[in-house]
């Protein structure tokens, strides 16, 4: 058996359940991330309230990977925005432009993996960006 895996311990999370960062209109679920996958990789969820814009336009040399659970979340990759319902899955590879916002009338929430990890101990930091700049009303239906 792998040393490092002898070591990391199974995770049962209730829904909802996980650590918290709440920044106003948006909130972060962390799931697993730095000692739970031995920094490999983060997963978390991301909430948006109605008509919320997101992190802007931004990049990172980690992949991210969306799978929308709840509402439809707008995804820019690149360029292109793409209106992604319940159910529907992004890759974004690292080094890619992306920005996501929810324009509809309803919450909409996400599933976030980002490989390779971690990415929980940023959260502060963004935590309190997002605190200080609250988000506005996306200017596209």
């Amino acid at each position: 058996m792998d040393e490092a895996a002898s070591k990391r311990k199974p995770i049962v999370l209730a829904p909802g359940a996980g650590r918290s960062w709440p920044m106003g209109r948006i909130s972060a679920v962390f799931k697993a991330d730095e000692a739970e996958t031995d920094s490999r990789y983060s997963v978390s969820e991301w909430w948006l309230e109605p008509r919320c814009t997101g992190p802007g336009l931004h990049q990172h040399p980690e992949d991210d990977l969306f799978y929308v659970i709840e509402g439809v979340m707008s995804l820019r990759v690149n360029d292109e925005w793409h209106h992604c319902p319940r159910g529907a899955f992004v890759l974004v590879p690292g080094g890619t432009p992306h920005d996501f916002e929810n324009r509809g009338e309803v919450r909409a929430g996400m599933l976030n993996f980002q490989s390779p990890g971690p990415f929980e101990p940023f959260m502060a930091d963004i935590s309190a960006w997002f605190i200080a700049n609250p988000p506005g009303e996306p200017s596209q239906a």
